[in-house]
């Protein structure tokens, strides 16, 4: 026998189809930062604006830390259609398309601004269009942040001290070939892992964007911290091309602003944040160096002709940028 609905719940129930009301639209977003860091804070900035403006259509359910695992395995996910927005470097896109390895090369940009003229460019519009096609990744915003700075157990003064040092290095095959590049020995090691590492002695260095190391305690483990500045650090928001088009054009404006919004407002912090967070890292104990930077960047700048012909990226991709 069929059981009836109360007749005001089949009432509400008819009113809601007759309205052509939805269901709520929700979108998990991972990131695999450190909580607090710059780009965690970035992220949940995004996630709020989202969740103010869209009144209730939309909301986006941000995952923090390594709660859904490394990076690599957070944009594995985000393809699959188990996570729909991702958020952190752009550098890690390398792992698909190839061209995204040129930003993980030492030196290869001189500053902030000359990176935004290369995020700008149609060279680079066309690998994020590669990427949107290719790996359904579609990326809302992205923009320069910090330069990538040396934390070490022991003094680093010169190119030759980073001779045969256990250095931790992200999955992405350009950094590990920069690195064996400048004469150290790399080892692969989770983001999350880098402090433990540091501490039990399993790696003798590690680098990163000066906020987000410091908000990992890198400093506390590695005290010698060296202002290599020997890459300049990105931040992005992604979406999976199959969650943005599910979207109403009037909430793919809106994630899409509220991505440009969070994103240059980490530009805009990450530019007045660095020097206040290397005093920090200082004041807490650690000594901060300069080092003599023209023997890296020439070690870097040699490497470039066989990184060209080993396919790392596009050859001629690095003369035009220097071009810009």
């Amino acid at each position: 026998m069929t059981k009836l609905l109360p007749k005001p719940v089949l009432l509400a129930a008819l009113c809601l189809l007759a309205t052509g009301a939805q269901a709520q639209t929700v979108l998990t977003f991972g990131g695999s930062d450190a909580i607090g860091s710059i780009l965690d804070r970035q992220n949940v900035r995004f996630t709020a604006c989202v969740n103010d403006k869209a009144a209730g259509r939309l909301k986006v359910n941000f995952i923090q830390g390594e709660q859904l695992g490394s990076d690599v395995q957070v944009i594995e996910q985000t393809m699959q259609g188990a996570v729909q927005i991702y958020g952190d470097v752009l550098d890690w896109y390398a792992n698909w398309v190839k061209d995204y390895a040129i930003l993980a090369w030492g030196f290869t940009f001189r500053d902030a601004d000359h990176m935004q003229k290369f995020l700008d460019s149609p060279t680079y519009a066309a690998m994020a269009e590669k990427l949107r096609k290719e790996q359904g990744l579609r990326i809302l915003a992205a923009a320069p942040t910090q330069p990538r700075i040396l934390f070490s157990k022991k003094p680093v003064a010169s190119l030759s001290d980073l001779s045969g040092v256990k250095m931790r290095v992200p999955e992405i095959k350009t950094y590990l070939t920069l690195w064996e590049t400048l004469g150290t020995r790399p080892s692969r090691l989770a983001w999350g892992e880098i402090y433990l590492g540091l501490k039990t002695g399993v790696i003798e260095a590690a680098e990163g964007p000066i906020s987000s190391a410091y908000s990992a305690k890198f400093h506390e483990a590695a005290p010698h911290v060296i202002r290599t500045d020997h890459l300049m650090s990105s931040a992005h928001i992604t979406i999976s091309e199959k969650a943005y088009t599910a979207l109403s054009p009037e909430l793919q404006k809106l994630v899409s602003d509220c991505a440009v919004e969070a994103v240059h407002n980490t530009r805009k912090t990450a530019q007045a944040e660095t020097e206040e967070v290397v005093r920090k890292i200082a004041a807490e104990g650690a000594k901060v160096t300069q080092i003599d930077k023209a023997p890296i960047q020439q070690r870097a700048k040699d490497g470039v002709a066989k990184m060209e012909k080993d396919g790392a990226w596009s050859a001629g991709l690095w003369g035009q940028i220097q071009k810009l």
